[in-house]
């Protein structure tokens, strides 16, 4: 959550009050509070979208949270990893701003807590988008970290909305009372969509630490605030004739010590549960991102959204197709990247069917890992070595190819690296134009090179695209002439390097026209 310095010299004597709140004032306050009046809903597909603050997902095991276990077996559960900086910081504002407009930092603006740069005019949150184009639909916000509605980050467009102020007051009473209106509002009216937000687990976090008792605590509190939520939403007297989806995500996670905004795994861990139509149950997907909250809310209304609005997410039950993601099976662990935990299996140098990696030009010895073209999860390749925006490949989803002469030279080595990865050859013929379409991450350092070349009809390769700058986790499209005679291209990515710096591609999709 907030994170500021100030807000910190807080944090033990807010949670003090809180816990006292909670069976004073503020416990009076939550039976006698009055909700607000909804309009009436005009959908049967509805959407309860439940924000925990700072849950770091592989805790949930250890705690009890017998609700969200239960959302983990009937529904989608996906985990990923944020950015870090200098794209955006590992706290609240970034977090809540990338899972309410559904896109990554670098379009919505928010690098730190101050919101400075901002651009929710362009990218807004899914209530407010909503609000535009079906404000028929009835919806509501209730948050207790202020900036959330004050930044506008997600309270917007909605047509109601309780915000409280859990840094002045504690978040474990205002908590208490967002889950009692809520509960209110889904058994008593019409609601379509809702986002609700709790807080206490991320200042659990910060007093006393992820790996602490008192942390697991709060997430079982959170999560009996969650069933109770989700046994509303089934005693609604409409609910079989009501199509419900109930997503639960976090901003951030937190260090076992406590505390998060830095490069850390643990600071980075984020998760989407969705449970709902069309979303299958005990579902692992390893290619969910945080900005698929927004897309899922839209698909599970209905709504197709606009090619400009910009989106990067997309629904949780939709699954990448690029070829590297038949992948998995030959995932290895660790051979000479010795800071990576050995369980993780997260690397292969096994290329894709009708793939191939040509080496003919590699040195000798290096980190084997990465001796040329290899195939790796952000998990793995991200752990290789913090803070040299390993971590902001977040356009790339589950596996992807990754050429690192940086990596690579970190082990006694002799001769250049010189990589090539080559596609399949896809078919032209009786056609105009070819698009090469891909996501990369290229960082650009000394006389390293990266080049993308075309093969018609199997003939000699010809350079169509050269990076000579640092493209940070970009979509890129390369659009050709098919040259008269041409049935087929294959297209082939070039780097070079000696202990430079990195070229990632993903999401290769070639399109004949």
């Amino acid at each position: 959550m907030s994170r500021s310095l100030s807000r910190r010299s807080v944090l033990a004597t807010t949670a003090a009050a809180a816990t006292a709140a909670a069976v004073g004032p503020l416990a009076t306050a939550t039976a006698a509070h009055a909700a607000p009046t909804l309009p009436d809903g005009t959908s049967k597909d509805k959407v309860l979208v439940v924000g925990m603050d700072g849950l770091r997902h592989d805790v949930i095991a250890a705690a009890k949270a017998p609700h969200l276990k239960s959302m983990m077996a009937n529904g989608t559960y996906g985990t990923s990893l944020l950015y870090a900086d200098p794209m955006a910081a590992t706290s609240s504002g970034p977090g809540w701003s990338t899972i309410s407009t559904g896109v990554w930092p670098d379009k919505h603006g928010v690098k730190e807590n101050s919101f400075a740069g901002k651009n929710y005019g362009k990218y807004p949150g899914f209530l407010a988008r909503l609000a535009q184009v079906r404000p028929q639909l009835s919806t509501y916000a209730a948050v207790d970290w202020k900036p959330l509605d004050a930044q506008g980050t997600v309270t917007p467009g909605a047509d109601a909305k309780l915000v409280l102020d859990g840094d002045a007051d504690g978040y474990t009473g205002h908590d208490a009372t967002i889950a009692a209106e809520t509960e209110s509002i889904l058994r008593n009216q019409n609601p379509d969509v809702l986002f609700v937000y709790f807080g206490q687990t991320d200042i659990a976090g910060h007093n006393s630490g992820a790996a602490s008792a008192a942390y697991r605590e709060a997430i079982d509190v959170q999560d009996g605030y969650l069933g109770r939520l989700l046994t509303a939403i089934r005693a609604r007297p409409s609910y079989a004739t009501e199509r419900w989806t109930v997503i639960v995500t976090t901003d951030h996670g937190h260090t076992d010590s406590g505390g998060h905004g830095g490069s850390a795994i643990e600071e980075r861990r984020t998760f989407v549960l969705a449970q709902g139509p069309g979303i299958a149950a005990g579902a692992r997907p390893a290619d969910t991102r945080l900005v698929d909250v927004a897309a899922t809310v839209y698909r599970q209304l209905g709504i197709v959204p606009d090619p400009a609005w910009g989106l990067d997410g997309k629904p949780i039950q939709e699954r990448s197709t690029d070829p590297f993601e038949a992948l998995y099976p030959a995932l290895a662990g660790r051979t000479d990247e010795t800071g990576i935990p050995a369980g993780i299996l997260g690397w292969t140098r096994t290329a894709p069917s009708g793939w191939s990696v040509v080496n003919s030009a590699m040195g000798t010895g290096g980190v084997a890992e990465w001796r040329g073209w290899s195939f790796a999860t952000d998990e793995f390749w991200s752990r290789s070595q913090r803070d040299q925006s390993r971590e902001l490949n977040v356009r790339s989803r589950g596996i992807f190819a990754v050429a690192d002469s940086d990596e690579w030279d970190d082990k006694a080595s002799s001769g250049p690296y010189d990589s090539t990865l080559v596609t399949p050859a896809y078919a032209v013929g009786g056609t105009s134009t070819v698009t090469l379409g891909f996501t990369t991450l290229y960082r650009q350092e000394g006389s390293q090179s990266a080049r993308v070349l075309a093969s018609w009809n199997g003939g000699t390769p010809v350079e169509v695209k050269r990076y000579t700058s640092d493209v940070i986790s970009q979509p890129q499209a390369l659009t050709l002439d098919v040259p008269a005679g041409a049935a087929n291209v294959s297209f082939r990515f070039h780097y070079t390097g000696s202990n430079n710096w990195y070229w990632v591609i993903d999401g290769v999709k070639v399109t004949a026209v």
